[in-house]
């Protein structure tokens, strides 16, 4: 057995109260086999995942009772040193949240190069010869000539991509996916979950895969672990759970959908934002005096407008210019062209005189993790932006917006205290969601807020704006490139490529009848995904 996970518990220390994160959990890992682990958000699964590596936060964190032996090796009591030589070695790890695991002050050539360089003996033309190799691996050829490119200067997806660049650098015996397709397109998961798979056999790595997506698991897994609230309900082979689960808990995920949003007519509804001609660009090349002699068209020339109370869905695959478009109709990110909100022409404002409509366009960010401080409670998160008001709330109002943003969302207001990474990916997202509908905005960008969800929170979360949308007259524009989320969001559709739009229309026409190659080649990825096959 390579790795051997027995009775293993994970607590947090807080307060005079421990929270039980993961209890008494088993865990076996054949060499060369794959291991599914799902559950909703917060059921244990990237907790049970980062015990491996010894990366919680400890002594915070701690184990009650457990062992995890490597190769007859026991992690839990192993040294420091012990731990590094094993880490990104011996097994990596593909996290998350790429921008948060990525260090925003070294280019990613660099840190590509470095996770080489710890544990193998290259000369610097090798060492880059393996990197360039690499990014070939994961479909990120193009970066061959952008190795000086800084994380921030990337896609989602890129930047997932160069996680996963990383985690196979010294071609692991054990790969921890968590999950590692969040970021991408429909376009290029499976390229990816081919291009793991295909390592795998090859050098006969074994897999721990955790995701929320039922379908890779079916499609990527041998045995398969139901996690629900810290606790394994079932295990067992893949493809004897999925073809007839045991537990109520296994059927309720596998039951889980997303209903198309039915049709409505906005031909006669005001428009609360107008875009006319946006353009974004972006240096590429400057000469010795500074001047830019080459540049990049994240955003060109696109113009879109927004109804009251509708959803305009946004997709198109990694770097096609749907989270920058989305930056600039909010103003944070520079842009050419006209943007009138609510009859107010911001293009030209000033940060100053644009502060009072701030609050009407809020944004959640893709990353829920980075956009919210580490060193607040999630109370003060919430809290923030409603202070930022000209009216300032008494201390008894604050706690009550702040509750109440909170039950919108369906989060438990006892979580005021706690701070962001106490949470699962899944839970932040909600915070995330909760700080920007505390404003009460008439506009709400969502840039893929349902990327680090489950399935059936992705329902309910949808559920949830819709029925928010309805209440409160929010217009949306929903950025993701799962287009399954997006039939069940989006009133109209655009479709971008390479910073232009090539399709645009009702959702429901769009996706029974597209008219581009572009458009009919995301939907024939998108639900193939389902049935792929990469074996």
């Amino acid at each position: 057995m390579l790795l051997e996970i027995k009775d293993l518990s994970v607590y947090f220390r807080q307060g005079n109260n421990d929270v039980k994160a993961v209890e008494k959990a088993c865990v076996s890992v054949e060499r060369g086999s794959s291991v599914g682990i799902v559950g909703e958000s917060g059921s244990g699964k990237s907790t049970l995942a980062l015990s491996i590596l010894g990366l919680l936060p400890y002594p915070k964190a701690y184990h009650p009772s457990g062992s995890i032996a490597y190769n007859r090796d026991e992690i839990l009591k192993a040294d420091e040193a012990f731990m590094r030589s094993i880490r990104g070695n011996k097994i990596s790890m593909i996290f998350q949240e790429p921008l948060t695991s990525l260090n925003p002050l070294h280019s990613i050539g660099k840190q590509i190069a470095e996770a080489i360089q710890i544990h193998q003996k290259m000369s610097k033309k090798e060492v880059t010869a393996r990197v360039i190799e690499l990014l070939y691996m994961v479909g990120l050829e193009d970066l061959r000539f952008r190795l000086s490119a800084f994380p921030h200067e990337l896609s989602g997806g890129q930047r997932q991509r160069v996680m996963i660049a990383m985690a196979l650098a010294n071609n692991p015996d054990i790969l921890i996916a968590d999950e590692p397709t969040t970021a991408l397109d429909v376009t290029v998961q499976a390229q990816i979950l081919g291009l793991i798979k295909k390592l795998q056999k090859e050098l006969g790595m074994s897999l721990i895969l955790i995701s929320h997506d039922l379908n890779v698991i079916n499609n990527m897994t041998d045995t398969t672990i139901v996690m629900k609230d810290g606790v394994i309900v079932e295990t067992g082979l893949t493809a004897d759970i999925f073809k007839k689960p045991k537990h109520e808990y296994t059927k309720h995920l596998m039951q889980s959908n997303l209903p198309p949003k039915e049709k409505a007519d906005f031909s006669k509804t005001n428009s609360i934002l107008e875009a006319s001609n946006i353009k974004v660009s972006f240096p590429v090349s400057k000469n010795f005096w500074g001047n830019v002699t080459k540049s990049f068209n994240a955003v060109d020339d696109i113009s879109i407008s927004l109804k009251e109370g509708q959803t305009l869905g946004i997709v198109g695959e990694s770097g096609s210019g749907k989270t920058t478009l989305g930056l600039s109709l909010c103003k944070l990110q520079q842009s050419i062209g006209e943007i009138v909100f609510n009859k107010h022409n911001i293009s030209n404002m000033s940060a100053k005189s644009f502060r009072p409509l701030r609050s009407q366009i809020q944004i959640v960010f893709q990353d829920p993790f980075s956009s919210l401080s580490p060193r607040l409670t999630i109370g003060e998160i919430i809290a923030e932006g409603l202070k930022a008001q000209s009216t300032k709330p008494s201390k008894e109002e604050l706690e009550e917006m702040i509750i109440n943003a909170l039950k919108e969302v369906e989060l438990s207001p006892d979580i005021i205290n706690r701070y962001p990474h106490e949470f699962s990916g899944g839970q932040r997202q909600r915070i995330s969601i909760a700080r920007a509908l505390a404003l009460k905005p008439k506009v709400l960008i969502l840039d893929e807020p349902t990327s680090a969800l489950d399935v059936s929170v992705q329902a309910q979360v949808i559920s949830l704006l819709n029925k928010l949308q309805s209440k409160h007259n929010i217009s949306y524009i929903f950025i993701s490139h799962d287009l399954k989320t997006v039939r069940a969001m989006a009133d109209d559709i655009i479709v971008m490529k390479q910073g232009k739009i090539v399709e645009r229309g009702n959702c429901s026409d769009i996706f029974n009848a597209p008219k581009d190659e572009y458009t009919k080649k995301l939907l024939k990825s998108s639900f193939a995904l389902e049935e792929f096959s990469i074996y």
